[in-house]
């Protein structure tokens, strides 16, 4: 039987023996914990405390502000610091509440709204708005607003994004090892509200363990499946995973609901479950913490607001001085200059090496040798359209279907004459999407 998987794509060095075999360990939050306004797509939240006022874990300090945000959660209990703009990943200065950590922990309580089989569509919906659930594998798309189609009843398949692709990172890993009950828990109620969806836990199979322990809790559920993916980046990509599973294709102006398809990521789920089955607001996440600058790579459990500095050090710190530090994966994770910068809902992993083997290349010109046209799994041609890029020619970047480039990063990864090829394609989709915005 063939693997199910896409065509292009490429196998990088994953790195994940590092911390996959560690288990997940929780971590001091720091003595102060920064919570910026706009941890999600859409619009931001609005702070509904003040300088001064005291907070427990579980405390709402921030309310969306339109049916695309969520709200903001203390995840410890002390006083408002401040609420001002706080250097965030990206860069920028993103309105924050600083909230000065007490040591206390002392939280609101949390119970279950009601028994999930009482609970409506709609009241489930309102749950893990309120909760202030988003898409915790980096996108950041409010989680209530994915689970609310037009047509729910034309959605047959709810996918578990349980392939973990991204080289180094083990945090899903560990997830399902250690808490695949709330994994399930979560596709449970989120197949609640389809009732003509099958749940799909989607796995590569770099995970065997993972794959049987899956299917020994689920071979008495009926409405749930788990399905071997062939190892190979981005499998998986929202795109990529959906015509794995499924044999049904997006492109960039659909949604997976187009094609009767929901994606949630392991974390999201799990926050689902959380939510629903505890009442817990989104506070925390596991964050992968690697690479060989660091002296003891492995995953956290971290309170959302915590420092990345303090993250490291719960790490045991560098080992030798990294040259490059990573927000995220190698393929699609952001450059740090700065560790003194909080960590968000979308947080996945600090990958830190010793070794800026892309600053080291030496760009040359393209040998037409049809590599990245071959590894991407868009299918269009990466060489051409970041020509189109460099010389700003717009029409011809749409003619050529840049818009269809998921910014993977195979096309570098790939590239033998070292040229930026994702860069350009990304720049100059930045460009066009902020030009449809206005």
């Amino acid at each position: 039987m063939a693997k199910l998987t896409f065509v292009g794509g490429i196998h990088p060095y994953d790195g994940k023996e590092l911390s996959k075999n560690k288990p997940i360990q929780d971590i001091p939050p720091g003595e102060e914990l920064v919570y910026p306004l706009s941890q999600h797509i859409g619009a931001p939240a609005r702070e509904i405390v003040a300088k001064g006022d005291r907070v427990l874990a579980g405390q709402k300090i921030a309310e969306s502000t339109g049916f695309v945000s969520a709200p903001v959660y203390s995840s410890v209990s002390g006083t408002v610091k401040a609420v001002e703009p706080r250097r965030t990943v990206s860069g920028d200065m993103v309105m924050s509440v600083v909230v000065e950590n007490d040591g206390l922990y002392e939280d609101v309580g949390f119970y279950p709204v009601a028994p999930l089989e009482k609970l409506t569509r709609e009241e489930i919906l309102d749950v893990i708005r309120e909760a202030g659930i988003v898409g915790m594998g980096g996108a950041g798309f409010p989680t209530h607003v994915k689970l609310a189609p037009k047509e729910p009843k034309k959605i047959e398949f709810v996918i578990a994004n349980c392939a973990e692709c991204e080289p180094y990172l083990t945090s899903d890993y560990r997830r399902m090892l250690e808490e695949p009950d709330k994994l399930i828990g979560g596709l449970k109620i989120i197949l609640k509200l389809f009732e003509n969806a099958h749940g799909i836990l989607a796995v590569e199979d770099n995970k065997p363990d993972c794959i049987a322990l899956l299917r020994q809790l689920t071979k008495d559920e009926p409405g749930i499946s788990v399905k071997a993916l062939k190892t190979k980046y981005p499998q998986g990509g929202e795109r990529t995973l959906i015509y794995a599973v499924t044999g049904r294709k997006i492109n960039s102006t659909m949604l997976p609901a187009d094609v009767g398809c929901i994606v949630n990521n392991v974390d999201t789920i799990v926050a689902v479950y959380r939510a629903v089955a505890e009442g817990r607001p989104l506070m925390e996440r596991i964050v992968t913490v690697t690479g060989d600058a660091v002296a003891e790579p492995r995953n956290f459990r971290v309170k959302i607001g915590t420092s990345y500095k303090n993250v490291l050090e719960a790490a045991g710190g560098f080992v030798r001085e990294p040259e490059k530090i990573i927000c995220g994966g190698p393929m699609m994770g952001t450059s740090l200059f700065d560790l003194n910068v909080p960590t968000t809902k979308t947080s996945t992993a600090l990958l830190c090496l010793t070794k800026d083997e892309v600053a080291a290349m030496e760009p040359g010109p393209c040998i037409n040798c049809g590599r990245c046209a071959q590894v991407c799994p868009g299918r269009v041609l990466p060489s051409r359209l970041a020509d189109y890029a460099e010389r700003s020619d717009e029409q011809a970047f749409l003619d050529n279907y840049g818009m269809e480039c998921c910014e993977c990063g195979c096309c570098s990864f790939i590239c033998p004459a070292k040229r930026p090829l994702t860069q350009e394609i990304k720049s100059m989709r930045k460009i066009l999407l902020a030009k449809r915005k206005k």
